[in-house]
């Protein structure tokens, strides 16, 4: 038996068809070709065993209808939802995707550029690693080679390309003043790292609600806490037995929100009685916990999807004009902060 692929001329031959006829056919190119004949060329594709050489219709158009993703991880709620927002979107235009995780590195993320550009992908939607805000290089190499390239959730302002995230300003702002509110003024901060443009978003939202109601901020209520919780156990063990102990923690990330809550309740303190916690991203797990974590809704289905649509416009166009989209955030208020407990005191 062979193991010869066969052609598109073979299935003309099969059929008493054009090869064009065919192509067109399978690619759904062209109306002139009716539904019967390009169901009778798919049926023959099919029985024939058939398979498109993708590389060779890529070299033709300059791109596949492949679009190339790369999150820092993908074991994440928030960005395998952001990937299923995208995969929603693009699928109905045609589209498939390729996902490729950093791992944080800037050294993984080049190299899954470089992949990715090799590929022949029509674009790639990207949310930089952490180490990514010194080299920038292979971003621009991507909008060099005339490739559509989106960043989502994080933002480079050193790339110029388009953007789409969460008003992480304005999530920390309103989660601020919600415990300004409800009473607590000696607020500590988990902040995450500086380099990374939400982080930076979400801590200017901290410091301008603490300043918009005069509320001084002792520099060890600062702390930098990776998202994990473990350390958010210790960031909490170091600030509860300092002498100056805060009233309610404010968490950039859910995971060292959890960490700080687990210590208070393993060392007697009552949530939110004694000190609330809040989190940022409204983890799944945040619901479920007791008591239950407030947190930001990062909405990210719709940031996938608002990023799709925004590269597949930006695909069609060949615009240079770059948008910055910014989805409003959602206090979701639970347990953790509730103000109902803190007004009884």
């Amino acid at each position: 038996m062979s193991n010869q692929k066969p052609t598109i001329h073979q299935i003309a031959e099969a059929l008493g068809v054009s090869a064009a006829t065919v192509s067109r056919a399978l690619n759904n190119s062209d109306a002139r070709v009716s539904d019967s004949t390009r169901v009778k060329v798919k049926k023959m594709a099919d029985k024939m065993g058939y398979q498109p050489n993708i590389v060779a219709a890529s070299l033709r158009k300059g791109h596949s209808n492949i679009i190339g993703i790369i999150v820092p991880v993908a074991n994440r709620v928030f960005f395998s939802s952001i990937i299923r927002g995208v995969e929603e979107e693009v699928k109905k235009h045609g589209f498939n995707v390729i996902i490729c995780q950093s791992y944080e590195s800037l050294e993984n993320e080049q190299e899954d550029v470089n992949t990715l550009l090799s590929a022949q992908v029509a674009g790639i939607m990207i949310s930089p690693s952490r180490e990514t805000w010194s080299e920038v290089d292979h971003l621009l190499k991507v909008i060099k080679s005339g490739k559509t390239l989106v960043m989502f959730d994080r933002r480079l302002n050193s790339v110029p390309a388009s953007s789409v995230g969460v008003d992480d300003f304005q999530g920390a702002y309103e989660t601020v003043i919600h415990l300004i509110e409800n009473g607590r003024k000696k607020i500590a901060c988990f902040y995450g790292n500086p380099n990374v443009s939400v982080f930076k978003e979400r801590r200017r939202g901290f410091l301008t609600a603490m300043a918009d109601h005069g509320i001084d901020i002792p520099e060890d209520y600062l702390v930098l806490v990776p998202s994990d919780i473990e350390e958010g156990k210790k960031a909490t063990k170091k600030l509860m037995n300092s002498k100056n102990a805060p009233n309610a923690i404010f968490s950039f990330s859910d995971f060292s929100a959890l960490g700080a809550m687990q210590w208070l309740k393993e060392n007697q303190y009552k949530i939110p009685e004694d000190v609330c916690v809040a989190g940022f991203g409204n983890d799944p797990f945040t619901s479920f916990i007791t008591p239950t974590m407030t947190s930001i809704d990062q909405r990210s289905i719709e940031m996938g999807r608002a990023a799709a649509q925004l590269f597949l416009e930006e695909l069609k166009s060949k615009t240079s004009e770059h948008k910055r989209i910014l989805l409003p955030p959602k206090l979701i208020i639970r347990e953790s902060t509730m103000p109902n407990v803190l007004k009884k005191l």
